[in-house]
């Protein structure tokens, strides 16, 4: 027994050796094959053999997207119908959709691209309404609940237990009593916005919710950054409502409210939200929306050409930036942007400024005060990247304006929960909806011509002519920028 002992006291760190190279091989090489971007393959490699072993538990808990693993594994319920696909209009190629409306025929790359990314038809026979969110934003949304019939499905990311959210609660609950089978999603960060949650009111109400990725454990810390920020309410299957705008008295219509954009969809296009939601709902719970409750036959109600556009970490991996990238590139005289945070990374400022030398008209329309400072800094450190070429900068007057909104050559629009971030763009599970349609096109122009009147325009010298010291805050800020 000695023998033994003495023997394995000799070995150990030979042993320990051997181990430590093969945990750092093993994380270098998951590292080289599974990271799209170079310089986070490059980093965690580098982790991995300059603080060995740490480097390698640090790449396991930080760096695997278990998102993705867990939500591709639900591939086989899609591909056994478990989801049934969009009802209404039969899909047309999207160059003959896009024939139906002359001026639009220059973004058929676009609706083409946005095929290509998304396997999700272009549907015409939509109607999208747009709602303030100091007027009929709400009141619109509680309107369509108080008259569900059938179903009634809500995701948002933040549910505040507030004056507004208690509101939607109560809503939701004389649904649950007329005998309307609801269904509420929230992002388990979001619902601890206000505490105690709303869920404790939603389950008194009757209703049945759930949180998205709920946990406490330090294990599960890399979840706090995979945050589903949709905000998708869907009332028997055919009225949708999607845009920027979460559940809270922030929000609450009034001349003290902040600014924000909702939508309120028609037709066809409805059914695609309902799928996202159902997707997100079965991912949570395991429990399958199926059947005419939830996807009803769903009749043409417009004019407009609409898609939705689901982005997130898992099988949907910068789809939305590609369709960005793809909008920016087909765009002839004009580029409108209305966010509230702008942190776009290098590939989308090369096509800002392209799009710009090229002679389009890019117009960024951002809040001149932020609610998130070190994200407003972070900003404002890259806004001479974009200013040089000839993009136009513009910041709105208080009080805090959350629009999200994209308007190409007066004809394409797109509406929806993301912004221009990389937390949006590559950490978040996002709705976008992509519309092909010169009246909306112009309503949403108008928005943005609204907001330019409330605006002052900034400028290279402006920012070059900050303070060293504030410069130097406003520069390490956007260090942070990738997660921000």
């Amino acid at each position: 027994m000695a023998d033994v002992l003495a023997w394995l006291e000799a070995a150990w760190p030979h042993v320990a050796a051997v181990l430590t190279v093969l945990v750092s091989v093993l994380a270098s090489a998951h590292a080289v094959l599974h990271k799209r971007d170079v310089r986070a393959a490059v980093g965690w490699v580098g982790l991995a053999w300059l603080v060995p072993v740490l480097g390698a538990v640090l790449y396991l808990v930080l760096g695997i997207n278990r998102i993705r693993r867990r939500a591709l594994s639900l591939a086989p319920l899609r591909e056994h119908g478990q989801f049934p696909p969009t009802k209404g209009l039969e899909a047309l190629p999207d160059r003959a959709l896009l024939m139906t409306q002359p001026r639009a025929a220059h973004l058929a790359p676009l609706a083409r691209l946005g095929h290509a990314v998304m396997h999700r038809p272009l549907l015409p026979g939509n109607r999208v309404t747009v709602l303030e969110s100091r007027t009929d934003a709400y009141p619109a949304m509680l309107e369509a609940i108080a008259g569900a019939r059938t179903s009634v499905s809500l995701c948002s990311y933040i549910f505040d237990n507030d004056v507004a959210g208690r509101t939607f609660a109560a809503a939701l609950g004389a649904a649950v009593r007329r005998g309307v089978a609801v269904r509420v999603l929230v992002d388990a960060v979001g619902a601890r916005y206000t505490w105690p949650t709303i869920l404790g009111r939603l389950k008194r109400e009757g209703v049945t919710a759930a949180r998205f990725l709920p946990s406490l454990m330090p294990y599960r810390l890399p979840f706090m950054n995979l945050r589903n920020h949709r905000k998708v309410l869907v009332v028997d299957g055919t009225v949708g409502f999607t845009g920027g705008m979460n559940i809270r008295e922030h929000f609450w219509p009034g001349e003290r409210a902040a600014r924000d954009l909702h939508f309120r969809l028609e037709g066809p296009v409805v059914g695609q939200l309902q799928e996202t939601f159902a997707e997100d709902w079965v991912f949570t719970t395991r429990e399958r929306l199926t059947g005419q409750t939830w996807f009803p036959e769903i009749r043409p109600a417009g004019t407009v050409l609409a898609r939705g556009i689901p982005d997130g970490p898992d099988e949907d991996f910068e789809t939305l930036r590609t369709v960005l990238l793809g909008a920016l590139a087909t765009a002839r005289e004009s580029v409108r942007i209305i966010t509230p945070y702008f942190l776009p990374d290098a590939a989308l400022i090369t096509a800002l400024n392209v799009a710009a030398l090229r002679g389009v008209r890019v117009d960024v329309v951002l809040p001149e005060k932020g609610n998130l400072p070190v994200v407003q800094w972070a900003s404002t450190a890259q806004l001479w990247q974009v200013l040089g070429p000839g993009c136009r900068v513009f910041l709105t007057a208080p009080p805090f304006d959350h629009t999200k909104l994209m308007v190409v050559d007066g004809e394409w629009g797109l509406i929806g929960s993301a912004n221009w971030d990389p937390r949006s763009l590559r950490l978040n599970f996002e709705l976008n909806v992509e519309c092909y349609d010169a009246e909306l096109a112009g309503r949403l122009d108008a928005v943005v011509e609204e907001r330019l009147l409330r605006s002052r325009p900034i400028t290279r010298a402006q920012v070059d002519a900050r303070p060293l010291p504030i410069r130097l805050r406003d520069g390490l800020a956007r260090l942070l920028s990738p997660y921000l």
